[in-house]
């Protein structure tokens, strides 16, 4: 059926999208040729509808829509052939994930405090 169909496309896209997050694997499509080929590129700028907000609430991994910006470039693309820019990619990565689940405890902690002042304020 139709809607069948519709939601195995769905999820199949949401699966793709969400592994262009991953730079090792974005290296091996760009050493297996894949961002050379003319329809893949295409297919990627298909794929930028994952942007918008009724559909980007699905994902798991948001910096996979980064990624997809970043292949809409011809350069970007060229460059994940090298594997030390994988590498690279997947450090800053790692490095943003600490940075910010640091500053999130921070806010977090910040806040309770700001709620246990107001509530002996009462």
């Amino acid at each position: 059926s139709d809607d069948t169909g519709n939601r195995l496309r769905f999820q199949l896209e949401l699966e793709f999208v969400q592994c262009l997050a991953n730079p090792n694997y974005l290296n091996f499509l760009a050493q297996r040729g894949y961002f050379k080929d003319k329809a893949f590129v295409n297919y990627l700028k298909y794929l930028l509808y994952w942007k918008e907000p009724e559909y980007a609430k699905y994902l798991k991994y948001p910096q996979c829509l980064h990624m997809l910006e970043l292949l809409q470039y011809e350069h970007f693309r060229k460059e994940l052939v090298n594997a030390q820019c994988a590498k690279f990619i997947d450090e800053q990565q790692i490095l943003h994930w600490q940075h910010y689940s640091r500053k999130r405890m921070r806010l977090q902690q910040a806040l309770a405090e700001q709620q246990q002042q107001n509530t002996s304020v009462k």
